[in-house]
This record gives structure tokens, sequence and C-alpha cells, in this order.
């Protein structure tokens, strides 16, 4: 349940991702912080709510730790999909390259 509400928001950033505008892990934070900072609206936010805490300094570093042992499962679980999805993402791009495309022009 929580993996699909992440990945419905990873989706709308494919390109971004795929043109290294971003990373999944950023989105991640990004996603948590929207999640956190607002009004509980489903189980998965409330369960975000509840299991996750995430902390941010001005530099824009971030870190995302669990509340608990399940909480602590569920930063691994994000953080995981959140590696692979990039990964599929990447793969994909790569799919139409050629090895000419690489060459230093």
């Amino acid at each position: 349940m929580i993996l699909s509400e992440f990945s419905k928001f990873l989706q709308q950033y494919n390109d971004d991702i795929a043109q290294n505008k971003t990373t999944a892990t950023k989105l991640l934070c990004k996603w948590i912080r929207l999640v956190i900072y607002k009004n509980p609206k489903n189980h998965a936010d409330k369960i975000v709510h509840r299991e996750i805490m995430l902390a941010e300094n001005k530099a824009g570093d971030f870190f995302i730790t669990g509340k608990s042992e399940s909480g602590r499962v569920l930063v691994k679980a994000l953080y995981n999909y959140a590696l692979s999805y990039e990964h599929y993402i990447m793969s994909r791009w790569l799919q139409d390259k050629k090895p000419q495309d690489f060459k230093k022009r």
C-alpha cells in the first residue's frame, strides 16, 4: 500500500530521473516530507506519520529513520524500492542507445 503510493509519486518524475536531474532517493525524501507535513488522509499517510522520522539540514542533506523496528523495515523497503526503480528507469533509457552514442566528440 505504501510502496504503491510512493510508486505513483515516482512515476511523475520518470523523465527527470532519466535525464539525471534528480535521483529516486531525493524523491523519496521529497515524498516523505510531503506526507509528513500534511494531515494524513489515508492509511498509508497515517503509517508514514507514525513510523518514519525525517531530519534535514540547511544544506539539503537529509536523514530518514524509523521510529520503531517496523518503521526501520519500512524505510529500508522504501529506500531499496527507490534504488531499484531508478535502475529500472535507467535501463529503459539505455535500451535504445548504441555504442556510438557514447563516443566523445
